[in-house]
């Protein structure tokens, strides 16, 4: 009996529709069909690579069955589309109802400038040559998404990075800055977890369980992720308005001598929380507590209101200068912006800090939409196109070149990534010399054949590039034009 429909994992199933369509579409004597994907462009000129590991664990290296074919036949006659039964049949009796493809890829975890070629896939059997554009669907979806994911927190860190180095003492703190709070507004748990194993590759910290759950998985991470306790308006607007200071006093005692611990204090009146309930009331509390407590702030413009709330904690807690000249807290108080990030929104938070000689170290992030939620796959411009068939033994070049769009132009022949001259290319197969072809075979029929370690796209991720790789998010050489300092509530209706 066929398995009831669907749990989702049938691989003849997670395409498009019309891919069913296609595989008597190809020339008469078609042998081979090769691909590639690549990003073709977008805003940043450069891409952090990841999520070809996992999509093969999780989709390649479960053979297809006789069951997941009829269901396939069932779903496609219902969407009246034509279905390849005798192909299918082919692969399960043939080929163990693996896929008969070899892919091959850039070491997971690089670093390199867009509009090259990241991954290229071949069936290894002349008689299924459709096999390789079938699941194009799937393979795009599992790297377009956690490559721009990955992308977008890499060059957060590189902006960081420059900020902590330029006005700080301490830029070993790097991969704890920024937090994942995406969980919650990303589209799927699944999202979630590829967006948020490939945040880690960047930094530690994270509220997104499913990431450091697939880190694990798909790539072998050990302790990949570590948070802190943290409140939330419930907790602090439980116990009332007036009450305020009790919820947080609660806070610091119930977790008094954990590294950080993080109080959201905007529920009600952010300065009064600063300067009287913190600053105050809470002082001694706070210094005798053992831990660093993070003011969090979490509405209003974001490079504003965490300056502000810097310079109110110095106010009531005082500050040293470092040796670079900017103002740091003590050690036991810093500040924490959680809300409406985003790279733009990024830069001007460090470009505002830098302007009022505040140290880069007196804050920490969290990212959420802006990290996990904020693209799609025209971000990055990914596309998987062929590039080269074989007919009756002969290689033919495949390309697109659209009048209407010279964007789409792709790529012709069978690829190879080189570094030459310090550049990363991507050139013609043939014209690679022995040994420079960067793509490496990953999995062939079923087998896989690298099994990366996190720590290996940590390391890689890590390597020293070019500053144009990332100089589009990092603030303008220019001051800031200064932001007006927010007030009090009562300081706002007085006024």
């Amino acid at each position: 009996m066929p398995r009831l429909l669907s749990n989702f994992d049938n691989l003849i199933l997670n395409t498009d529709t019309y891919k069913h369509s296609h595989w008597n579409l190809y020339p008469p004597g078609t042998e081979y069909v090769s691909s590639y994907i690549e990003s073709r462009g977008g805003p940043f000129p450069a891409h952090l690579f990841v999520g070809l590991q996992a999509f093969i664990k999780k989709y390649l290296l479960r053979p297809l069955t006789i069951d997941d074919i009829d269901e396939a036949e069932i779903v496609t006659r219902q969407h009246e589309i034509p279905f390849n039964r005798e192909g299918w049949l082919g692969i399960v009796n043939e080929h163990g109802g693996y896929l008969p493809v070899e892919i091959e890829a850039v070491p997971e975890g690089t670093v390199l400038p867009n509009k090259n070629v990241l991954v290229q896939i071949i069936n290894t059997d002349p008689k299924y040559p459709w096999v390789t554009s079938f699941f194009e669907t799937a393979l795009l979806r599992s790297i377009w998404y956690p490559t721009s994911v990955a992308t977008i927190s890499w060059l957060a860190k590189q902006l960081i990075r420059e900020a902590l180095e330029k006005t700080s003492d301490h830029p070993e703190i790097l991969r704890d800055v920024l937090q994942d709070y995406g969980a919650r507004g990303v589209s799927s748990q699944e999202s979630a977890a590829l967006g948020g194993l490939a945040h880690l590759i960047n930094f530690r910290q994270t509220n997104t369980i499913s990431g450091s759950l697939a880190a694990t998985l798909y790539y072998n991470a050990l302790r990949p992720a570590i948070s802190q306790p943290n409140s939330e308006h419930t907790t602090v607007t439980s116990w009332g308005r007036d009450n305020e200071a009790k919820a947080h006093a609660n806070l610091i005692e119930q977790y008094r001598g954990w590294p950080f611990v993080v109080a959201v204090s905007d529920s009600y009146d952010l300065h009064n929380a600063v300067h009287n309930i913190f600053g105050r009331e809470l002082k001694e509390q706070i210094i005798n507590s053992g831990s660093t407590i993070l003011v969090r702030p979490d509405s209003g413009d974001p490079a504003t209101v965490i300056s502000d709330t810097v310079e109110g904690l110095m106010e009531e807690f005082g500050y040293i200068t470092n040796s670079k000249g900017y103002k740091v807290l003590p050690d036991y108080i810093r500040a924490a912006q959680g809300d409406g990030l985003t790279l733009d929104s990024l830069k001007r938070i460090y470009a505002e800090l830098d302007r009022r000689k505040l140290a880069a170290d007196n804050i920490y992030l969290g990212m959420g939409g802006g990290l996990l939620q904020y693209i799609n796959r025209d971000t990055l411009a990914f596309a998987q196109k062929a590039s080269a068939v074989r007919i009756n033994g002969q290689w033919v070049d495949v390309f697109k070149e659209p009048r209407t769009d010279t964007g789409k132009r792709s790529k012709r022949g069978r690829l190879a990534l080189v570094f030459r001259d310090g550049e990363y290319r991507t050139v013609r197969r043939e014209e690679a010399a022995e040994g420079e072809n960067l793509l490496r075979p990953v999995y062939r029929d079923g087998k896989l054949l690298v099994n990366d370690n996190f720590e290996n796209l940590i390391e890689r991720s890590e390597r020293p590039v070019p500053r144009w790789y990332y100089s589009p998010v990092l603030p303008d050489e220019a001051v800031a034009e200064p932001q007006p300092r927010w007030r009090s509530a009562d300081e706002r209706v007085s006024a």
